[in-house]
């Protein structure tokens, strides 16, 4: 129960911040607050509303509003209770889902004795109102209650039935509270303090002494009985407060209490185990209060404990050490490792649903309920959500008054096939089933049911060994070098066209919603931070700053090499030149990932070469933090490379705002990037689209090595160059190909890779990686570049003894690393070559981001009146063949008037056959040439 105060408060003004009286964390502690809707702040009371549900109960006055679905959506979101007039009560009364003690009916003191006999005739035939709440209107009521009750046959009103009373001074509500203890006064925020010295200098009403005005002392005493419970109503312990205890509890918005034996107790003034006061409130027979607390420090109780009843146990134990091991988990712990890597709890928590739902015996059931609660709950407390928040989403959804039918999404459903224990069993393609349409990165997707992708914690980290020596076909290691699935196209376009239609249509808000949906940056205004980028924002550590200005002069300083020094002009034949010469692209999108790790390296990567190409506009998109802020590596480089702006957004919204522009974002001429599934199924979609007018690089998969290796190659190294892609990703894939290896010399590969793996931080990750990865033994460094331009990595790293005589015969790669003191790394952040790279197989037919990804060529042609003579034979012929006679009269109309064909009359001549016009022009050619010789000459 509460306090037995109602605080009225204006939405508007506390949304505005223009609040008078007391804040609103200042009710809060008084439980409840009351709020009158019309329909002119309707709006603004829903927000109010959908804001602070969940720090107390809100009562709202909705007699004024004359619509259903008005009433409905207060009810829906989260009112606690509604007043309502006696019309309004009998229309709501024949909804089923509208629990009684929702509604409080309001007795009009306009015309009393009109509303107690309508209301007499509803009560007969409606006996379960016969406790229904009830307010009176006005400041008067107080004045009428007794002969209203009475009237009522409800005289003296149940405990359990609070009548809400609105009262002008702090008499009035402390004799009704004392003649009425389950009496809830209603007070304006305006007329109350928690200062007792300046109620009657200010004519204010003192909150604690109203508190107390109904309450039940100790008889000894006079104190009042107080437990104290934290935010989920686990108690911690039993004390004693005072009026002087509950103003100043008030006052302070801590724990203060009274001890029989020292006087007021500021709890952990000596201790350091203070108390963040969150509300005070009663038991049901107003003899003991209730002070909700959150403690800090090691806990209430003395003994350094939660509660004086020992330790809390069950979920609030489990919350308690999370909470802990966020502000301090020990340095490679799961814990932490849960929650530095969104991406390992998010695939812990659906294998864990799977479980649960494959479940069949009661201890089963238990154990692994118990395991998805453990996952949950450090998800949740990662994002600073408490039991309490769940909770009070839970009690707002049980308040709802009309529900979704409820049932599962559509992906949800799939039909499987089912074992013999009857668990469903999973689809062909590995997939669980279990993906949800609003996921943020591509899922980590095995290649079959038989892979278990990082599932099996317990298995070693070892990639699956083949030999070209023993009998395993061409077929068989094409088969062991298949990627891992990709999810199906037609559903990642199902999933991304709404969400590109939904930008082009609507712009900035969609980008917004977007966000705020997929990245949490729920208090994010603007999806666009428009240079100058403040340097706030750029803050970095030195040697962060200086391997990033390290990184971009090598960049600029390789790709501003590849600008072509000249135009190039070529004379095919005398008289005609040809020409091209390079422009940049005016407008550059580069997209930036955010996923399961920060990424600068890609937007040096991309502009960097952008920049020197000349590009005009260049355009960051990235996905921002749950605070609405990008990372500063990312804005530092930004600044370097001149960028116009950044786009807080990722996945198929960045793409989209890109490629068609928003009110804030400007439209690219082209996309350049590497990005999830979503992310390259919006940069296919819109390329396709001509209304967008937008190109892109090359499509995208999961990063990929492979590494070459002989006897040569240090094992330490090629283990680090194969961890080093697969710590992308379960979904990445990396490719061994050992020369002429015996046993001995494989295990030492293997016992690295299994040794550095779990000394990684993303260990998780590597594991689902390595468990669909291969090792390849060949004879021969020709047999090993055969299998290396099937696979067409994109990243070929050759540790062998001279690996600059394989350059001539690798066909198919994205980048080359030469030598066993190259790793790829190298040309991910510094050597000064480009990480941008076709994955998936698509070296086969695609080049990595270089300068000319930002050029474009333009071609000239310039024909002088010797060069039609020369070409003007083969320009009229062709055109004949092509039945396009206007291009063919262009050239002969040039031919005649240098006089190397006749002239047509002004009627329509017969079309000359083609020796007819190759006679014409070749014997004028010798004169024609001659004249033209004649007329050059000075």
């Amino acid at each position: 129960m509460g306090t037995g105060l109602l605080v009225a408060v204006d939405p508007e003004a506390i949304l505005q911040d223009e609040i008078k009286g007391l804040t609103l964390q200042q009710v809060s502690y008084l439980g409840q607050c009351l709020v009158q809707v019309r329909p002119e702040n309707f709006h603004s009371s829903l927000t109010f509303l959908r804001q602070n549900f969940t720090k107390l109960d809100i009562y709202l006055d909705v007699r004024k509003l004359k619509s259903w679905d008005d009433v409905v959506d207060v009810l829906n979101n989260g009112a606690s209770k509604i007043f309502v007039t006696f019309e309004q009560l009998k229309v709501l009364a024949q909804e089923p889902t509208i629990s009684p003690d929702r509604l409080v009916l309001t007795i009009s003191l306009v015309s009393p004795k009109t509303d107690i006999a309508k209301l007499k005739s509803f009560l007969h035939e409606n006996p379960k109102w016969k406790t229904s709440e009830w307010a009176f209107d006005g400041d008067k009521g107080n004045e009428l209650v007794d002969t209203v009750l009475k009237d009522l046959d409800n005289y003296p009103p149940s405990q359990d039935q609070p009548i809400y009373i609105a009262i002008p001074s702090e008499t009035d509500g402390r004799n009704l509270l004392h003649e009425y203890p389950g009496n809830a006064l209603i007070v304006s925020s305006t007329k109350l303090t928690f200062d007792p010295s300046q109620a009657s200098d200010k004519d204010l009403l003192s909150a604690a002494e109203l508190i107390v005005a109904g309450a039940t002392p100790d008889r000894k005493t006079g104190l009042y009985a107080t437990t104290v419970v934290d935010e989920r109503g686990v108690a911690l312990g039993l004390v004693w407060s005072s009026n002087e205890s509950i103003a100043e509890a008030l006052k302070t918005g801590t724990g203060v209490y009274q001890s029989r034996k020292r006087g007021l107790w500021h709890k952990g003034a000596s201790s350091g185990d203070t108390q963040e006061l969150i509300s005070i409130g009663f038991d049901c027979d107003k003899d003991c209060l209730i002070f909700r607390v959150h403690q800090k420090g090691r806990g209430f109780c003395h003994l350094g404990t939660m509660s004086c009843w020992g330790r809390v146990s069950g979920l609030s134990r489990l919350q308690r050490t999370l909470q802990d091991r966020k502000v301090d988990a020990p340095a490679g712990s799961y814990t932490a490792r849960l929650f530095n890597d969104p991406r390992l709890v998010s695939a812990k928590i659906k294998e864990e649903a799977d479980e649960l739902c494959a479940a069949s015996s009661k201890e089963e059931i238990a154990s692994e309920a118990a395991d998805l609660l453990y996952f949950a709950l450090a998800r949740c407390i990662a994002a600073d959500v408490t039991l309490e928040d769940i909770e009070k989403n839970l009690d707002l959804k049980s308040l709802k008054v009309k529900r979704r039918k409820g049932d599962a999404k559509p992906q949800y459903v799939e039909e499987k096939p089912v074992s013999e224990q009857g668990s469903a069993q999973p689809e062909s393609n590995g997939t669980n089933g279990h993906q949800d349409e609003d996921v943020k990165e591509a899922a980590s997707v095995p290649k079959a049911p038989s892979d278990p992708a990082g599932q099996n914690e317990s298995r070693r980290i070892q990639m699956t060994r083949y030999s070209t020596s023993r009998a395993f076909s061409d077929d068989t290691l094409k088969s062991a070098l298949q990627r891992p699935s990709q999810k199906s196209n037609e559903k990642i376009m199902s999933l991304v066209q709404p969400i590109i239609a939904d930008v082009r249509s609507k712009g900035d808000s969609a980008v917004l919603k977007y966000t705020h949906k997929f990245e949490r940056a729920t208090g994010l205004k603007s999806p666009v931070l428009k240079a100058p980028f403040p340097e706030a924002l750029m803050q970095l550590p030195e040697e962060t700053m200086k391997a990033i200005n390290v990184s971009y002069d090598n960049i600029l300083k390789f790709h501003s090499a590849q600008k072509p020094s000249a135009p190039l002009i070529v004379e095919t034949m005398p008289g005609v030149t040809c020409s091209r010469f390079s422009r940049p692209i005016e407008k550059v999108g580069l997209y930036i990932p955010g996923g399961t790790a920060v990424l600068p390296s890609t937007a040096l990567m991309l502009g960097v070469p952008a920049m020197a190409a000349g590009c005009k506009n260049i355009v960051l998109a990235s996905p921002p933090r749950s605070d609405g802020t990008v990372t500063p590596e990312i804005v530092y480089i930004a600044h370097k490379v001149g960028a116009e702006a950044i786009v807080l957004a990722g996945g198929a919204q960045a793409v989209a705002a890109m490629a068609y522009g928003t009110e804030s974002i400007t439209k690219v001429d082209k996309i350049l990037g590497p990005g999830n599934q979503f992310v390259t199924a919006a940069k296919m979609i819109v390329s396709n689209d001509t209304s967008a007018s937008v190109s892109i690089d090359m499509p995208a998969g999961p990063s990929e090595v492979l590494v070459i290796a002989d006897h040569t190659a240090d094992p330490a190294f090629v283990a680090s160059d194969l961890l080093s892609q697969a710590e992308h990703g379960t979904d990445s894939q990396v490719v061994l190909i050992a020369i002429d290896l015996d046993e001995k010399q494989l295990q030492a590969i293997e016992d690295e890779v299994h040794k550095q793996a779990y000394e990684l931080p993303r260990v998780d990750i590597v594991r689902g990686a390595i468990e669909h990865s291969v090792t390849i033994s060949v004879g021969s460094l020709k047999e090993a570049l055969k299998w290396s331009n099937y696979y067409a990595p994109e990243h070929l790293i050759l540790q062998i003894a001279d690996p600059n005589a394989a350059l001539s015969d690798i066909q198919n790669a994205g980048s080359v690393f030469l030598g066993g003191w190259t790793p790829e790394s190298v040309g991910d952040y510094s050597a000064g070559v480009n990480h941008s790279l076709p994955t998936y197989g698509y070296a086969r037919q695609y080049s990595g981001v270089n300068l000319g990804s930002f050029m474009k060529h333009i071609t000239s042609s310039e024909v002088t009146e010797q060069g039609v003579g020369e070409v003007g034979y083969a320009v009229m012929e062709l055109a004949r063949c092509e039945g396009l006679d206007a291009h063919r009269r262009a050239m002969e109309l040039r031919l005649e008037k240098l006089g190397l064909v006749p002239k047509k009359s002004a009627q329509k001549a017969p079309t000359a056959s083609s020796p007819d016009i190759e006679k014409h022009v070749s014997s004028a050619l010798v004169d024609g040439n001659e004249s033209l010789s004649s007329a050059a000459a000075p």
